[in-house]
């Protein structure tokens, strides 16, 4: 059965947007295709509809499939809470927490589950496209690796390696790690791909014959720096971290939207639609920097570790600037984690997200959070009790919310169920709700609230053209055909 594995040199390569252009171009050609990851380190996650999570990436690969995510497709997924651990989820389901000192423990049985996953994949495809994680390159790893080379060999799966060239170092990143890895795990890698060239690609032939004549591995192509990237859902918060220093001061005639950038910020590709709006200028500060005094909206964002979060919100004074910025009239939205935030306390006394049991909250809203094992997670559809708007989107949140100021909820689902919590004057709120931005209807009427006119642009109709766009582009730079051979795939 047919399957190709793409792994990298390193993390942030393009592995998953490979994937997911791989994806779509052979789903263009008529191919039932699955996108297979065994094991994700992300907090971008996404509910699948039997209400599992999984990576956000591993979710875009599905779409670029034309087929639903399901669980299987991404069976391990490591959610951190800390620098010492991390939320271990087994086929979309908490399975308690990992700490980072256990990541090198034998992991047979994880890979099993793995294996399993995928070659139910396989009965219901003709090609499966499986992303690794990482690099194979470290070897310290290698023994209990059910990411990379560990997979690949449990599954007999070919593996192409991937080298960004816009990092640099391109040629020695590909050469090392055929130095370093053994002699099975070289003989696995059928063929190599650079990715992320700007300019003229000939100019690089020289380094292309370097790389095949030092590890014997054919080139498949040079893939071109893909712009459209820019409006697909990023994988982790790396993308983040790239985003420089906020501007002084707002652009003109655009209302600045803020987001404190936290350290285990979660599901922050609710905030994607709103990038592509004319009249929104989107800022994540970063630690170190103020909230902006001509903030038209402070957004509180998903976290995976609400009370860890919200210390942080402290230890940088951006409690100060949001309730400052409160005081002058201006309006805060939290959304799930954050939300959670905006209220007078935080419990957790079973220690589920840390070692803290308990957080002041920032008071803003008259409600009280507490953690429990149940964690929610469901696609729902709803009305935005603010401006009357249809929404969409999911829940993925480990808190039971409770308090006065819920009497006042943001949502009524269309169960009949409620979530979230207003101000008397509406501008402070929140909820539990992911995706919210997603939908036109209340992106337009939100934003309306705010001063903007939106573009009322379909944000998933955005996202579609662009993964045509990047298969188009990957059918242009790669060799198909010997990727095809290489799957063991006839076309």
């Amino acid at each position: 059965m047919a399957a190709i594995m793409i792994q990298g040199c390193g993390s942030d390569v393009g592995k998953s947007l490979l994937v997911a252009g791989l994806c779509r171009l052979f789903a263009n050609r008529g191919l039932t295709v699955r996108p297979f990851k065994p094991q994700n380190m992300s907090n971008n996650a996404a509910v699948t509809p039997d209400g599992g999570e999984i990576g956000r990436s591993t979710a875009l690969q599905a779409l670029a499939c034309r087929t639903p995510p399901t669980v299987d497709m991404n069976p391990v997924l490591l959610k951190p809470q800390s620098d010492l651990g991390s939320q271990l989820i087994v086929r979309g389901r908490r399975q308690g927490v990992m700490q980072a000192s256990a990541h090198g423990r034998d992991k047979r049985e994880l890979l099993q589950i793995a294996v399993e996953s995928f070659r139910r994949l396989q009965q219901e495809s003709e090609l499966v496209i499986v992303e690794g994680a990482g690099s194979p390159a470290e070897t310290n790893l290698r023994t209990h690796d059910i990411a990379n080379m560990g997979f690949a060999h449990a599954a007999d799966v070919p593996v192409v390696l991937v080298g960004d060239i816009d990092r640099g170092h391109v040629i020695a990143s590909l050469v090392g790690a055929h130095a370093v890895l053994d002699e099975a795990d070289r003989a696995r890698i059928r063929g190599f791909i650079i990715n992320k060239f700007r300019g003229d690609a000939s100019l690089f032939d020289d380094g292309l014959r370097t790389i095949e004549s030092r590890t014997g591995w054919p080139r498949l192509g040079v893939v071109p720096w893909l712009h459209q990237a820019g409006a697909l859902p990023a994988e982790d918060a790396m993308q983040l971290d790239q985003s420089g220093i906020a501007p002084a001061v707002a652009a003109r005639d655009r209302i600045r939207i803020v987001i404190p950038r936290l350290p285990h910020i979660a599901n922050f590709d609710d905030f994607d639609p709103l990038r592509a709006e004319p009249q929104v200028e989107l800022l994540f500060i970063h630690p170190g920097q103020p909230l902006p005094l001509d903030a038209t909206l402070i957004v509180l964002p998903g976290s995976k570790a609400t009370i860890a979060d919200l210390e942080f919100v402290r230890s940088q004074g951006w409690d100060i600037d949001l309730l400052a910025h409160a005081r002058r009239g201006g309006r805060v939205l939290g959304i799930c984690a954050g939300y959670q935030m905006l209220g007078n306390v935080v419990l957790d006394p079973e220690r589920i997200e840390g070692p803290q049991v308990s957080a002041r909250g920032l008071g803003l809203l008259d409600i009280a959070t507490t953690m429990t094992g149940n964690k929610q997670l469901r696609a729902i559809t709803g009305t935005d009790l603010v401006t009357g708007s249809a929404v969409s989107g999911y829940e993925m949140h480990l808190g039971l919310s409770t308090g006065p100021a819920t009497a006042h909820p943001f949502i009524r689902f269309d169960n009949g169920t409620t979530d979230g919590a207003l101000s008397p004057d509406t501008r402070i709120l929140g909820c539990h709700l992911h995706g919210l931005f997603h939908s036109p209807a209340f992106r337009s009427a939100f934003l309306a609230r705010l001063g903007a006119e939106s573009n009322e642009e379909d944000y998933a109709c955005r996202v579609e053209q662009s993964l045509d766009a990047i298969a188009a582009q990957l059918e242009q730079a790669l060799d198909i055909a010997k990727l095809a051979g290489i799957a063991r795939l006839a076309i």
